[in-house]
């Protein structure tokens, strides 16, 4: 009997761990993860899924252990990694969002400009691309290794400046903290390691599971609409319509009278809804999508 393939996937454990998991099952696959096992259990035969922290995916996906992971656009330039980006999942309400690591300073300090902090220290887990961007600053400031509580180090004088990660900031604020500046964004990224993507079996493999993984996250942010309109008033409803592409128009038996179905912007449809209604538009009906391939 033919031995069955297994394409390596590495799943990021930690913060990304549920949002992850959430989007492979809009995707289509079912990932269950055991409390004591690193090695999740899915409905695909043809995977083997990994659980690793995000800040070692690429550095694993490279090395070859996996043919590819789910990791931060930041760990992949922390770790200086040469691995393929296969695609960018981004998508705000999925979890998947674009996240900042920003340089801090306590709101009694008295830095106000990245200048200020020659001579100084500066404790961050992002060591490397902190580096960088003091070198691409000229400003000689020691960056060190810290393993987390960076607000505690800065908080108690213990550093000058902490670079950490952030979405909104509301946490920094609340640390009596205050961001100087950016020093990079992040999104997260699906990767492949370069030996693994030139086998055809594995390339296409991951190919649709990121075309699945970008349906679905494109679907999270989209709905259904199907309603009956009378043909005299189709017109008037169309311009109404803020549809990806033309919506689908069915006649419908006894003549006068058409089935419309089409997609929108979940965000639009509380506000479209009652247009529709005025415009002439009966039986609607709002659904929701898995996924979305264009």
């Amino acid at each position: 009997m033919k031995k069955t393939r297994k394409l390596k996937l590495g799943i990021p454990k930690g913060s990304l761990q549920e949002s992850t998991l959430a989007m492979f099952k809009r995707a289509g696959f079912k990932i269950l993860v055991n409390a004591r096992s690193y090695f999740p259990s899915i409905d695909d035969e043809e995977i083997k899924p990994i659980l690793l922290r995000a800040q070692e995916m690429s550095r694993y996906v490279e090395e070859g252990v996996l043919d590819c992971g789910l990791t931060g656009e930041d760990w992949i330039l922390e770790n200086r990694s040469d691995v393929v980006r296969v695609a960018d999942l981004v998508y705000a309400k999925q979890g998947l969002r674009p996240v900042r690591w920003v340089l801090a300073v306590p709101n009694d300090s008295s830095i106000k400009r990245v200048k200020d902090l020659k001579g100084k220290r500066v404790a961050t887990e992002l060591v490397h691309v902190t580096e960088a961007y003091f070198k691409d600053k000229k400003v000689n400031a020691k960056v060190e290794f810290s393993w987390g509580a960076t607000e505690v180090k800065v908080g108690t004088k213990v550093v000058s400046a902490i670079v950490e990660l952030t979405e909104t900031g509301s946490s920094l604020a609340a640390n009596n903290l205050r961001i100087v500046d950016t020093i990079c964004t992040s999104t997260t990224q699906l990767i492949a390691n370069k030996r693994s993507w030139q086998d055809r079996w594995i390339r296409e493999k991951i190919q649709n599971i990121a075309l699945l993984l970008k349906g679905a996250l494109v679907a999270e942010e989209k709905v259904g609409l199907k309603m009956n309109v009378a043909k005299k008033n189709l017109a008037r409803v169309l311009r109404m319509l803020p549809a990806m592409k033309k919506p689908t128009i069915s006649n419908l038996a006894g003549g006068g009278w058409v089935d419309l179905d089409t997609i929108v912007d979940e965000k639009t449809v509380r506000t479209l809804i009652p247009k529709l209604k005025v415009a002439g538009a009966e039986g609607i009906i709002e659904y929701p999508l898995n996924k979305v391939i264009d």
